[in-house]
């Protein structure tokens, strides 16, 4: 075994424990998912800090540990941190056959371990806006082929029917659109930042009478065109009442309440919980 594919083993070894999952496919994908593939020709810019730091060399061993690889440091652009990927992945369980939408995909790195967890039979839908990103993101796809790429804001876009939506830009709600895209049982998992103090991991279940969720960490992502800015009577939550929403609403179906914790146009956050969050 060679030094790459050893540190890539134990990577993932690291991965799927921190991610709490009882599927041993998660170790797998991570396992057999090259990173280097999806960054580019190193060396690499690693951020740490509030600065960066150069690989000695294009060695893949130094990517194959929890580092913030960048992609375009001039946007703030980076890999996202495999840690917290493997947590979330952990949380949305994606099952072979199943259909992904995901938004963000930067230069398609998390987009494979998406695939990897859905084939044979499963599909993956990859959004992104940076027009480079993309073609990357094609190109370090293209032998992936359940797998499609669109160059284009997932906002204005409609996503297909989805089992998961996996959302990797920062959003002060999720468009309504995005919640109706959900199929029955269907889980979103996004970074809820509908505040500049604000930042939150939140795991969405569409149940038979609405949207449970439930937030579970911190969590900070570039902003979501489209998506990012609240409109003016929004009604915006401390970390506070935002930690202890338990529901989201489309206004269409009902109203906000007393129990609103947050309300962004025709999108609701409430501290009552429904169906799945029940079980918790």
């Amino acid at each position: 075994m060679g030094r790459t594919e050893d540190a890539r083993k134990f990577y993932a070894r690291l991965m799927a424990a921190n991610a709490g999952s009882a599927d041993p496919r998660l170790e797998t994908a991570f396992a057999e998912v090259p990173r280097e593939t999806f960054l580019g020709p190193g060396p690499w810019t690693v951020i740490a800090g509030r600065g960066t730091i150069a690989t000695p060399n294009a060695d893949p061993i130094h990517i194959y540990q929890n580092v913030l690889v960048a992609l375009d440091t001039d946007k703030g652009i980076n890999n996202g941190e495999p840690m917290l990927h493997a947590m979330w992945l952990g949380q949305v369980e994606p099952k072979p056959g199943e259909t992904v939408a995901h938004i963000g995909a930067g230069t398609g790195y998390y987009t494979a371990l998406l695939a990897k967890l859905v084939e044979p039979h499963g599909a993956v839908v990859a959004f992104e806006l940076e027009e480079d990103l993309a073609e990357r993101a094609k190109a370090n796809l293209a032998s992936y082929r359940h797998v499609e790429v669109i160059h284009g804001n997932a906002v204005a876009h409609p996503l297909p029917l989805s089992d998961i939506i996996y959302v990797n830009a920062g959003v002060v709600a999720p468009p309504a659109a995005w919640l109706k895209a959900l199929k029955p049982g269907g889980r979103m998992i996004f970074p809820w930042r509908p505040s500049e103090t604000v930042g939150l991991a939140v795991h969405v279940i569409r149940v038979e009478n609405g949207f449970a969720c439930l937030p579970f960490m911190g969590s900070w992502f570039i902003p979501c065109v489209g998506a990012s800015v609240a409109e003016a009577g929004a009604k915006t939550p401390t970390r506070e009442r935002a930690a202890r929403t338990r529901s989201i609403w489309l206004t269409e179906d009902k109203a906000p309440d007393r129990t609103a914790t947050a309300v962004f146009g025709d999108v609701w956050f409430s501290s009552r919980g429904i169906g799945a969050d029940r079980r918790r």
